[in-house]
């Protein structure tokens, strides 16, 4: 990758941009963890609880960078990444944040770091295939959103609700790694190489079916309803 070139900034845009959409869910059960300690703690306990969350994302997206070298696996975490992206627009519903409040502070520092490496290995595998191999980029992009992500989760959310088109943005991003992990894959790499229009088509195909298709789905519920 050109560390000074395109590449690069499209790649830490799409890791920014997958984070801030993806870990919403991560901040609400940091927040819970820790609503039942002591204000003085409560701060602690979440600056803490990030930072070794970040610790663990990073080692398990190192690893996941390490198995999409593997022929056939990149095509495998392509494929993967589709249904993480079409339930990204499903209509929210029971929301399943099922995290007991902790009465420690290192328990809270426990549940934060377990329930976000449980809850992030859909990040893990998003922001490995958009960092085209680069653990470097992964770092900078968890080190930019993952703060953004805690601290500015209530402001977030609120963003999400009143612009949905952010979540659809989030959805084509997905949709457009998914692409491009399945037409980087080793075993169709070189198809692809010789055809990159059908790559580009690819990822064209792939965003118009997952946000389409939902703004689909959707229209057809709401018409059902009403």
């Amino acid at each position: 990758m050109d560390l000074s070139g395109t590449d690069f900034l499209s790649g830490l845009a799409a890791i920014v941009l997958l984070d801030l959409v993806l870990a919403g869910d991560n901040a609400i059960v940091i927040a819970l963890a820790a609503r039942n300690l002591p204000r003085s703690l409560q701060r602690k306990a979440v600056f803490w609880g990030t930072f070794g969350a970040v610790a663990v994302r990073v080692a398990l997206t190192a690893i996941v960078v390490y198995l999409l070298k593997l022929p056939g696996l990149m095509l495998a975490g392509g494929l993967l990444l589709l249904p993480i992206a079409w339930k990204l627009l499903k209509p929210e519903g029971d929301s399943g944040h099922a995290v007991d409040p902790a009465d420690s502070f290192w328990a809270a520092l426990r549940t934060i770091m377990v329930a976000d490496a449980l809850m992030g290995l859909d990040n893990v595998l998003a922001i490995a295939g958009a960092s085209k191999g680069h653990l470097g980029l992964v770092v900078l992009g968890l080190l930019i959103s993952v703060p953004l992500v805690v601290w500015g989760s209530t402001l977030i959310l609120k963003l999400i609700e009143r612009f949905p088109v952010i979540v659809y943005l989030g959805a084509a991003a997905i949709a457009w790694t998914a692409g491009r992990m399945i037409a980087h894959d080793h075993l169709l790499s070189g198809w692809f190489d010789a055809r990159p229009a059908l790559g580009y088509g690819l990822d064209a195909l792939l965003i118009v079916a997952i946000c389409g298709g939902s703004w689909l789905a959707r229209s057809r519920k709401a018409r059902a309803r009403g």
